[in-house]
C-alpha cells in the first residue's frame, strides 16, 4: 500500500517538473528597443492626425494634449 502511494507520488512531482520544461520562449518579436517611441509604426490607422513620424516634438505635444483632454476624464465631464 505504502510502495503504491510513493510510486504515485512519484509520478506526479516527475509530471509536474517536467510541465515546467514544455513552456515556449516569450520573446519580443518584430520589436526594436533601440528605436524611440516617436518613430511610430509605419502606416496604421491608428495614427494620430497631426503627428509626423520620427519628429519627437510632435509626439510630445500629441501625449501633452492627449493626457490634458483625452485621458482626463474631469475635464471631458466638466466640458459637456
Amino acid at each position: 500500500m505504502m510502495n503504491n502511494t510513493l510510486k504515485r507520488l512519484g509520478l506526479v512531482v516527475a509530471v509536474v517538473v517536467l510541465a515546467a520544461c514544455g513552456d515556449a520562449p516569450q520573446e519580443m518579436g518584430g520589436s526594436r528597443s533601440d528605436a524611440g517611441p516617436y518613430t511610430g509604426v509605419g502606416k496604421s490607422q491608428y495614427r494620430q492626425p497631426g503627428w509626423t513620424v520620427g519628429d519627437k516634438a510632435s509626439w510630445e505635444q500629441q501625449l501633452k494634449s492627449r493626457a490634458q483632454y483625452g485621458m482626463n476624464d474631469y475635464t471631458r465631464v466638466a466640458t459637456q
